[in-house]
């Protein structure tokens, strides 16, 4: 009888895919994003596919000096991840942006991939 295999979440590993899906293109977020992942923002929130997801990347260089702190990270499920962090960036244009995020990981064959992202935008003021 097969054993099940217990995964444990790498926090390193899942903070360098989240800054990815900051700063990576098209083919990254391919890459990361599960089949569908649930997103959450304040002006839409709804399912989309791998492809619509990473559609939204089309645009290099969308975000810079992008600052994450971890404020939370659980392991609901051996193949379930979610992590909070506060982020703080500077959009293409030069205007700073910060929210409070929090994304789910579904761990399948090849790696851990996005299923959910959700983003509320804080004062994003910088001393």
């Amino acid at each position: 009888m097969a054993t099940s295999k217990s995964i444990t979440a790498n926090k390193q590993e899942l903070l360098d895919i989240e800054k990815g899906f900051w700063t990576g293109d098209e083919a990254f977020f391919a890459t990361n994003a599960d089949t569908e992942c649930l997103v959450a923002f304040p002006e839409m929130a709804r399912t989309m596919s791998n492809a619509e997801l990473a559609g939204t990347a089309s645009k290099p260089n969308r975000w810079r000096n992008l600052d994450i702190e971890l404020k939370g990270i659980v392991e609901p499920g051996s193949d379930i991840v979610m992590l909070t962090y506060e982020a703080r960036a500077t959009r293409e244009d030069g205007e700073p942006y910060a929210a409070l995020v929090s994304t789910g990981y579904v761990h399948r064959a090849n790696g851990w991939k996005m299923m959910f992202h959700a983003q509320t935008p804080i004062e994003a003021d910088r001393d």
